[in-house]
């Protein structure tokens, strides 16, 4: 049986903008008093308004970037460990959902009331919380543009043949790394084409959800090499292989980037620069409801 306060914030313009109706209704029935969003930073003043009201279940009804404002307004007040974050896609991309087991929005409901919880670690680039992965380089914002087909035939490859203009104009950052991982500090110096850190998502092969419960993040290092030859191994599904010449693929618990000019990423959707980025795993730090597909630790 329930105990406690829940509460959903709804994005009604996330995706086609055509279910907020729709979800409040469900969701009301479950027990969770409904807040909707009416633009930008909204989310993460209703996740710190949640965390000041002592609500113990969080819903997040909306794509990854509101699912982040809301993990940023908790994180500011310092409650990520004292809610239960669920999620309703109906964004655009929907990554974390994916990643998590949850497809649609009847079953995210379900979930959102009854579902399994997982504790799992949440990732700190530049001081700010996330929970799917961090890109810095080429794709910063082609990964924003790229369509739902691509990312569904090209799945974490999909920045790329969305990015062919950007790459054919890119000089690549020039980077100094430190990576903490299980054998000790290991450092990468060179011109990197992009730096790929994910948390729920994995940046190897054919990409899929990452092992959000061990501490670590998959990291891959993708050097400057020319732009069509970035696109053809994105093509013939390569370029994140083991064994692409090239790519440097590590599993880390903190990075440590400085480059010669500013650093551009996105962080689960949310653009910003940095002149250095620190990137560190919080380990165990979210109750998170997860569905049945969900694996706590994916081969």
């Amino acid at each position: 049986m329930y105990q406690g306060s829940r509460r959903a914030v709804v994005n009604p313009v996330s995706g086609s903008g055509d279910h907020a109706d729709y979800v409040e209704r469900l969701l009301n029935g479950r027990g969770f008093d409904v807040e909707r969003t009416h633009g930008p930073g909204d989310a993460v003043t209703f996740g710190r308004d949640a965390a000041a009201d002592d609500v113990s279940e969080v819903c997040v009804c909306g794509g990854d970037g509101t699912i982040n404002e809301v993990v940023r307004g908790l994180a500011a007040a310092d409650a990520l460990a004292d809610v239960t974050l669920s999620v309703v896609p109906v964004g655009t991309a929907n990554l974390l959902a994916g990643n998590v087991g949850v497809e649609d929005v009847q079953t995210a409901v379900e979930v959102a009331d009854t579902g399994d919880v997982r504790t799992v670690d949440v990732g700190i680039a530049g001081g700010e919380p996330f929970l799917v992965s961090t890109i810095a380089g080429l794709p910063a914002d082609a990964s924003l543009s790229a369509s739902s087909d691509l990312k569904a035939r090209f799945g974490p490859l999909a920045f790329v043949v969305t990015g062919v203009q950007e790459a054919l104009d890119w000089n690549g950052l020039d980077i100094e790394l430190t990576a903490m991982t299980d054998a000790g500090p290991e450092d990468w110096t060179g011109e990197a084409l992009c730096l790929l850190v994910g948390n729920a998502r994995r940046f190897v092969e054919g990409g899929g959800q990452g092992d959000m419960e061990d501490g670590l993040f998959d990291v891959a290092i993708v050097e400057g090499m020319p732009a069509r030859n970035v696109v053809a191994e994105a093509v013939g599904q390569r370029l994140l292989g083991q064994d692409t010449p090239g790519v440097t693929h590590l599993q880390a618990s903190e990075l440590h980037v400085t480059a010669d000019d500013p650093i551009r990423f996105s962080r689960d959707g949310e653009l910003a620069e940095h002149e250095a980025l620190d990137v560190e795993v919080r380990p165990s730090a979210l109750d998170l409801r997860v569905g049945d597909a969900y694996e706590p630790h994916p081969e």
